[in-house]
């Protein structure tokens, strides 16, 4: 069986991170190709196992441009020879409407399109030009797999997709690897010392994540704490400028890319959040898995995501004293900090297993197929 994926990005981040994973789980028995609009944006490749079939096909048309018609007859030609089509998010759109127009003519294999979220250009309200090209787009595909409750309701109603058509997959992870205890030097080039204490987060450093606000919001926490923030992108000279800029530089560590995050979150006191968008968060998933407590603005489904005894902890969307006064709160009281992390790993074990992703998801792709069974 042969997949094509067509990605936004391939650059590490939550749902590149969840592809690579079902690749690994489907195993030597499926071959995969990938593209990722943005081109170079492959980083996330770390993170599939050698023993994989992975094409990168560097001649692929440009998931970027004006969608005419004889480019959008590029696009379709170059699916040709693949099962299954798996897109994600808006810059593989134009991908989408490619296979609606010419898959039936070209005998193209199914689609099915993941949609995990929108970047800056979207985080405050949904362009309407878009939501009307997302309607026609979609108009052939398979399924429409989203990870939240928002994205469902949007995709349903805004965009106007077919019940039947619409999957709710919840995010899921290895809960019992991210109840491991890490060692202190776990993260690459920082060791965790005696007596320190760390807030954490997992994130790809992009506009729409806002790590310079969850730096201001860390800045007044005792000289004890650290704030250290995995993850690569472009926003790390603007995080490091507004380090400086709160004279907190010595205090906040940004490591670059960890390609296994049990190994790291477990290191972290605290994890926090300050996205000015968000869906269903992966990272939220492992914080918790690990006994976390979670600071974060109150974005996508990540309130219904956490334990009750968590949710006085989320806070209004674009409210940063708020999102300040919950991260002190936490920052203040270990007992606190116990009690709501047992409480968010015991949900994690309850209900995030990947085992159950990995299920839907094979189900989902089966169903495409047509047929019994996916790998």
């Amino acid at each position: 069986m042969r997949i094509l994926h067509l990605h936004s990005s391939f650059s590490a981040g939550g749902k590149e991170l969840r592809a690579a994973r079902l690749m690994n789980a489907f195993g030597p028995a499926v071959e995969h190709a990938i593209v990722s609009a943005q081109p170079g944006a492959l980083s996330a490749s770390v993170a599939i196992g050698p023993e994989l079939t992975v094409a990168y096909p560097e001649d692929f048309p440009s998931l970027q441009g004006r969608p005419d018609p004889m480019r959008l007859l590029r696009l379709a030609r170059a699916m040709r020879g693949f099962d299954l089509i798996l897109t994600y998010n808006w810059g593989a759109m134009d991908a989408v409407l490619a296979h609606r127009l010419y898959g039936g003519w070209l005998r193209l294999g199914p689609l099915v399109h993941h949609e995990d979220g929108f970047n800056e250009d979207e985080a405050h309200g949904l362009k309407p030009v878009r939501n009307l090209f997302r309607r026609i787009a979609l108009g052939k595909a398979s399924a429409v797999v989203v990870p939240s409750r928002r994205l469902e309701a949007i995709a349903l109603k805004t965009w106007r997709q077919p019940r039947p058509v619409v999957r709710l997959v919840t995010n899921g992870i290895d809960v019992g690897a991210h109840g491991r205890a890490p060692t202190p030097d776990a993260v690459p080039g920082l060791v965790k010392g005696q007596g320190e204490k760390w807030v954490g987060t997992l994130a790809g450093l992009r506009a729409v994540k806002n790590l310079p606000r969850l730096v201001r919001v860390f800045a007044s926490l005792p000289q004890d704490w650290r704030l250290v923030i995995v993850g690569e992108g472009p926003e790390r000279t603007a995080i490091e400028t507004q380090a400086a800029a709160c004279g907190i530089a010595h205090r906040v560590h940004l490591p670059g890319f960890v390609p296994d995050p049990s190994r790291v979150v477990g290191l972290f006191d605290i994890f926090a959040l300050s996205s000015d968008s968000e869906q269903f968060p992966i990272s939220v998933v492992e914080a918790m898995a690990a006994g976390l407590p979670v600071v974060s603005p109150q974005v996508g489904d990540v309130a219904e995501m956490v334990s009750v005894d968590n949710r006085p902890l989320i806070t209004p969307a674009g409210d940063e004293a708020a999102l300040a006064g919950s991260l002190a709160a936490l920052a203040a009281d270990e007992a606190m900090r116990r009690g709501v992390g047992a409480a968010n790993r015991a949900l994690a074990r309850a209900n995030y297993d990947e085992n159950t992703m990995i299920g839907a998801y094979r189900e989902a792709y089966a169903h495409a197929l047509g047929i019994g069974s996916f790998p």
